[in-house]
């Protein structure tokens, strides 16, 4: 009873929690070992998917060109996402593992967010990437050049960082006053603003206008970019190079898909939240950050010749 009281008083002056607790998939903490084979699956697909991207790109020379850049950036931020989130889910449906310190669970948040935005930002990258290769080819080793690449990854990298630093200011000195007991999987931003007291009207609304912000701005820059590359493809003169030409934008195309649908949907059932079980939002945030590690290095692999290539020269060398 003291060390209850103790904690009370500790809340109710506005101090964060030493630690919250994740409470796995509501409703189905009974499956939580049957869940976890499709989730260790997951992992180990989108592991071993991008470390052959990465280890590909790095080790033959002919694909050490902008675009192939791009996509190791993406491999990168796939194997961050993926990192982050499954070894603690886990955790959680394997050894019980619920506890996650206060600290611990920004950094984890932090990383989710942040660098679910750094894709879309990758995203955008790659259109241009396109654009400038359909649209300007003459130009394209001039305009991207190396430099020009480190500074697009950099600017990717720092616009998402620094624009969420202030909601995760503000969330530090929110006081938790509730139950510590967090209704995940993994420390979900509004989740976790659900277990303040006081006022969070600015996370609440900051973090709708970054996702609004940065999602919105991303996929206005992608249009953009796609307008002007179909409008160069139509005036191709045959459709062997019509075909030939966008022939080459089909995996990013599939791969905005596979980054932006699982955003809409969990949107969806956000909106319509009091319709849907709460195990259904889980599994759907879930889904959210490992579907895409998952399926970007397996949509590279199979639709780039010069991935695919190269990746089946390198096990006959090793099969040999």
């Amino acid at each position: 009873m003291p060390q209850q009281d103790n904690l009370s008083d500790s809340n109710s002056a506005g101090s964060a929690p030493s630690v919250f607790f994740l409470s796995g998939i509501p409703g189905l903490e009974a499956m939580h070992l049957w869940i976890s084979i499709p989730f260790c699956s997951v992992f180990t697909v989108a592991l071993l998917g991008n470390c052959t991207i990465l280890y590909v790109l790095k080790t033959e020379p002919s694909l050490h060109k902008p675009m192939y850049y791009f996509l190791a950036m993406l491999a990168v931020v796939d194997l961050v996402l993926s990192t982050t989130i499954i070894p603690k889910t886990l955790s959680i449906f394997w050894f019980n593992s619920r506890e996650i310190s206060f600290n611990a669970c920004l950094v984890q948040m932090f990383f989710l967010h942040s660098f679910f935005n750094v894709e879309s930002g990758v995203l955008v990258a790659m259109a241009f990437d396109r654009y400038v290769a359909i649209c300007n080819p003459l130009k394209y080793t001039t305009i991207l050049t190396n430099s020009v690449i480190a500074i697009i990854g950099l600017v990717v990298l720092a616009r998402p960082v620094f624009i969420r630093i202030p909601m995760f200011i503000m969330l530090k000195r929110l006081s938790f006053c509730r139950s510590h007991v967090i209704a995940h999987c993994y420390c979900e931003h509004m989740a976790v603003v659900k277990l303040a007291c006081g006022n969070t009207r600015f996370n609440d609304i900051y973090g709708l206008f970054l996702t609004l912000f940065i999602v919105g701005q991303d996929l206005m820059f992608i249009t953009m970019s796609y307008v002007k590359i179909l409008k160069t493809v139509l005036s191709l003169a045959s459709k062997e190079e019509q075909l030939k030409a966008f022939g080459t934008c089909i995996s990013h195309l599939c791969a905005i898909l596979i980054v932006y649908t699982p955003m809409v949907l969990s949107a969806v059932f956000h909106r319509f939240g009091h319709l849907v079980a709460p195990h259904i939002h889980v599994l759907m945030a879930i889904f959210y950050f490992i579907f895409p590690p998952m399926m970007n290095p397996i949509v590279y692999g199979v639709k780039t010749k010069e991935i695919r290539s190269k990746v089946r020269l390198r096990f006959r060398r090793k099969n040999f």
